[in-house]
């Protein structure tokens, strides 16, 4: 009977071990958290045609471009370490390039900024001293001043009811024109990723396009959600700036005129003003 017992123990014992080797093996358990990498969607790239070449005057460092009752208006900043360059705005004759001074910035005290009109009254940032300045938009003659919030000054523009001004991070800041109060604050990212350095600004057909700082980007913004809908490469056309004139800086200026539709693009200190079109 012993013998008996131990067979049956020992065969019992062989089964399980049988059984065992023929589990089939267990798959390792995938973490539940982990996510699975997508690719990233890629922002349209809109494709321009050049239409036309303008002269510009390329002592002028470009912080503000735009169109006023089919006029060309330009305005500049001028920094320490350039002394030829002036804090002013005014007309901007296309066939010479040259600039028809209406307002100008003691350079010792304010470094001029951005500009754009707006129910009869041009308005004008500072880079640092959080103060701008009003003009009548006919004679030019001095209105007053006005402050913000915002440590910088950077570009302006507008939707015809709010001024929008940058100031060279990706806050877009609208404010009142009668109380100068932000009204909104537009955060502009492409992929939800903040876009920084915002510089000037145009607002066309119900856009937001945005010049980035030290790129040859512009990128088009939608103004309720700030997302980055497409950008626009212009490397090319600073290249040609380079090449015609070794000073040229970077680009920055976007002057829509909704009366013909012509889109002109420029740069700080560039010899030229150039024409583009775009699939708007």
């Amino acid at each position: 009977m012993k013998r008996y017992s131990e067979i049956l123990i020992t065969l019992i014992l062989l089964s399980g071990i049988f059984f065992i080797s023929c589990e089939p093996e267990k798959t390792v358990p995938q973490d539940q958290n982990k996510t699975e990498i997508s690719s990233v969607p890629k922002t349209p790239l809109l494709s321009y045609t050049l239409s036309a070449t303008y002269p510009h005057d390329s002592t002028c460092f470009t912080e503000g471009f735009f169109f006023h009752e089919g006029q060309l208006f330009e305005s500049s900043g001028a920094p320490d370490h350039l002394p030829k360059t002036r804090s002013l705005f005014g007309v901007v004759d296309l066939q010479t390039g040259k600039i028809k001074v209406k307002g100008e910035l003691d350079r010792s005290k304010y470094f001029g900024e951005g500009i754009v009109v707006l129910k009869n009254k041009l308005y004008q940032l500072t880079w640092q001293g959080q103060t701008g300045f009003i003009y009548d938009a006919k004679t030019f003659n001095s209105l007053g001043t006005f402050g913000y919030m915002s440590k910088e000054g950077w570009g302006l523009t507008t939707n015809g009811k709010d001024l929008i001004m940058s100031d060279g991070s990706n806050a877009l800041t609208f404010l009142d024109p009668a109380t100068f109060q932000p009204t909104k604050t537009l955060l502009v990212a492409e992929n939800n990723y903040a876009v920084d350095y915002l510089n000037e600004l145009e607002y066309i057909k119900g856009y937001l396009y945005a010049n980035v700082w030290m790129t040859n980007t512009i990128v088009k913004i939608d103004p309720e959600s700030g997302n980055v809908v497409a950008k626009i490469d212009l490397s090319d056309l600073t290249s040609q700036s380079k090449k015609r004139y070794k000073g040229s800086l970077e680009m920055n200026g976007i002057a829509y005129d909704s009366l013909s539709g012509k889109i002109l693009v420029t740069g700080k200190m560039w010899p030229s003003t150039y024409e583009i079109r775009l699939p708007l």
